[in-house]
């Protein structure tokens, strides 16, 4: 897979590589079509496929290759089961009890705020003593975690948390 780093867009010659293309589609990963000589694109409403003409510059592709990532990335979102397994892609990873209650709130308004009363709300009822810093060590253990599903719980300061897509 090409394109910017971290990203999950591949880059398909068309129509040289069009069996390619269709296998890309049916597994649902976003695409750049590169097309080339006088070929003609082909006709598609996918938001996860685009395409481009040769010679194109890097400022042109990076930003073809940043919309289609960021179409995608809006298309997928986190889950998470009763187990405690928190899926992100093709990753997984089991967390607490505690923090896949934290984390169901995070995940039910994945790229949201969630409000730290409403995280702080929801500890005070599975801890016996619940300090200022209870939640502070949550979301510390948990963000260490996330990095290996390519998840971060970015800071809103003064209101709460977001749990996003990692992004380099």
């Amino acid at each position: 897979m090409m394109g910017s780093r971290n990203s999950d867009v591949v880059f398909v010659r068309w129509p040289a590589q069009a069996d390619l293309r269709n296998r890309y589609q049916l597994e649902g990963i976003p695409r750049l079509l590169v097309i080339e000589g006088g070929a003609v694109p082909p006709i598609s409403n996918d938001p996860i496929e685009d395409w481009a003409r040769q010679p194109i510059s890097r400022v042109d592709l990076d930003a073809r290759v940043n919309a289609l990532q960021n179409r995608f990335d809006s298309r997928r979102a986190p889950r998470i089961d009763s187990a405690g397994t928190l899926s992100f892609g093709s990753h997984s990873i089991t967390i607490s009890t505690t923090q896949a209650h934290l984390m169901a709130l995070l995940v039910e308004r994945f790229g949201e705020v969630v409000y730290r009363n409403e995280l702080t709300n929801y500890l005070a009822t599975q801890v016996t003593t619940l300090t200022r810093n209870s939640l502070d060590l949550h979301i510390m253990r948990l963000r260490r975690r996330l990095q290996s599903i390519d998840l971060s719980i970015r800071t809103a300061w003064g209101r709460g948390y977001i749990l996003e897509a990692m992004r380099s």
